[in-house]
């Protein structure tokens, strides 16, 4: 099997990557190292890394064959600011770019953004939790916090196939679901984050943007 052979496709990437894009160039910093939490099959990690350059992008997931899959996506579009695939698992206490795991350029270009995308509604809470606590220890003051995907607003539903969508997420895991986005600003403010801004997102999905406080 070749590399390539590795690579897996999300239906979603494809809808959604321009529309995110078009954030991401408003909100991120305009240099130093994006580190993706759960990038999944690494299609999204290549098409931003290609236009965000000169930032560098740091692609992160917990399972081993999105990691061959990033990997494959990356050298069969021959991008040169990608970093190999980390593994990570949002609730572990110590992440692995704590522990001096990458060598590549992380010493001369730290970590100032961390986006995660249609990540927290298909996880346990817990994973949203670690989330935060793990970008509270990483990022320093001024560094953005991004996130994607669907939320309550109010406790509510913001459409009817939000609802229908968080029913049958929770037929596939009970710790799953739609989240409401007043828990998750309450997590993030727990960590030194103060919410910047809220983007509505085409097929009724929100950007959130974060940014690090320094610590009292």
């Amino acid at each position: 099997m070749t590399p390539q052979d590795a690579r897996q496709y999300a239906p979603a990437t494809e809808r959604n990557r321009e529309p995110i894009l078009e954030i991401l160039l408003q909100v991120l910093p305009e240099s130093g190292t994006i580190l993706e939490i759960a990038s999944g099959t690494g299609e999204h990690a290549v098409f931003f890394a290609s236009r965000l350059s000169p930032r560098l992008w740091l692609p992160t997931d917990a399972n081993l064959e999105l990691r061959a899959s990033i990997s494959a996506w990356t050298e069969h579009n021959a991008c040169d600011n990608v970093y190999s695939p980390l593994e990570l698992d949002v609730r572990e206490p110590v992440w692995a770019v704590e522990k001096g795991e990458v060598t590549q350029w992380l010493d001369k270009e730290p970590i100032v953004a961390i986006v995660n995308i249609n990540m927290i509604h298909i996880s346990p809470w817990s994973a949203c939790l670690g989330l935060m606590a793990g970008a509270g220890r990483i990022l320093k003051a001024g560094g953005i916090l991004y996130l994607y995907g669907p939320f309550k607003q109010g406790g509510e539903h913001t459409a009817a196939s939000n609802a229908a969508f968080d029913e049958y997420l929770h037929t596939q895991n009970q710790e799953w679901g739609v989240r409401n986005l007043d828990d998750v600003v309450a997590a993030a403010r727990a960590e030194h984050f103060i919410l910047k801004q809220i983007y509505q997102m085409p097929a009724n999905n929100l950007s959130v943007v974060f940014e690090r406080a320094a610590n009292e």
